[in-house]
């Protein structure tokens, strides 16, 4: 910066705005650059990398801060001056850090804090907020890389001087963006991917009526051998089955001799004792009992 002279050391806001210039100079970031601008300190121009892990990865995006004059009390305005397919480019974009939430502003935090938010900010979910884009992850990759190519135009021969200083430092320390595909063939090969899809519902359409043309010759044979296995599994019930009434027949025979053998012995039993009371009673049984 020039000669702090012409600024009003008195007032806070340029107290702080010099504050964290000289932070920034002493105490440089690899993931963001920001630098006010000679004539107007009120106004900042800075760059950020685009997350890792992200299709932001590798990129390098450059916009402006513009500060109140009530600064740190109030919060800035950001916008974006590199394509990048999350928010729009030139238009004031709305984030909790920004102009369009000072209920949520801090005076401790300082541009540092805000563009590291803004980092954060990249791969969110828009939901529709002022100034944002929903691009798909494959076109912000594309963005990604051709940001680094060189850095936007924006305004007047200082403002643009500024703008590539800060490119030129940024790609000193990028680094190289994620191989996605071959940098020969940034576009996938649409038509060979097709035919290849093709060729295999084509295998597997052909797999499937071989597998079918086999159930259908296996089915005669397995029939077959169920109804042959059904046969001789009922010819094997008929014959236990006549077995077991064979069984039943001659336990039935045995149990009707032993019941009769028992019916006859008993019988005899009765008659002797009736013929022992009789003799008795009659006075031929003394007799009978002595000569025994």
């Amino acid at each position: 910066m020039g000669d702090n002279n012409k600024y009003n050391m008195k007032n806070p806001s340029v107290k702080r705005i010099l504050q964290e210039l000289k932070e920034m100079q002493s105490n440089p970031s690899h993931d963001f650059m920001s630098l006010p601008l000679e004539e107007n300190i009120f106004e900042w121009q800075f760059a950020i990398r685009g997350p890792s892990e992200t299709e932001f990865e590798g990129g390098i995006y450059h916009g402006r801060i513009q500060l109140p004059s009530e600064f740190p009390f109030k919060p800035p305005s950001f916008m974006l001056l590199t394509p990048n397919g999350r928010f729009e480019t030139q238009t004031k974009i709305c984030l909790s850090i920004s102009n369009h939430h000072p209920e949520h502003w801090q005076p401790s935090w300082s541009v540092r804090t805000a563009l590291t938010a803004l980092i954060a900010f990249m791969p969110t979910s828009p939901n529709g907020a002022l100034g944002s884009l929903d691009y798909k992850k494959e076109e912000r990759r594309v963005l990604a890389v051709k940001s680094r190519e060189a850095a936007p135009k924006f305004g007047t021969p200082d403002r643009q001087k500024l703008i590539d200083e800060i490119h030129e430092y940024m790609m000193t320390n990028a680094p190289p963006v994620p191989e996605q595909q071959s940098e020969e063939d940034p576009d996938p090969p649409v038509a060979a991917t097709e035919h290849e899809k093709l060729n295999k519902r084509l295998k597997e359409n052909h797999e499937a009526e071989e597998e079918e043309a086999e159930v259908e010759a296996e089915a005669p044979r397995v029939s077959k051998q169920v109804v042959a296995s059904a046969s001789s599994s009922s010819y094997s019930v008929q014959t236990i089955e006549t077995q077991e009434q064979a069984v039943a027949v001659v336990q039935k025979a045995g149990d009707d001799r032993l019941f009769t053998l028992a019916a006859v012995g008993l019988t005899i039993a009765i008659v002797v004792l009736l013929l022992k009371k009789f003799m008795k009673a009659s006075g031929h049984g003394a007799v009978f009992m002595d000569e025994s």
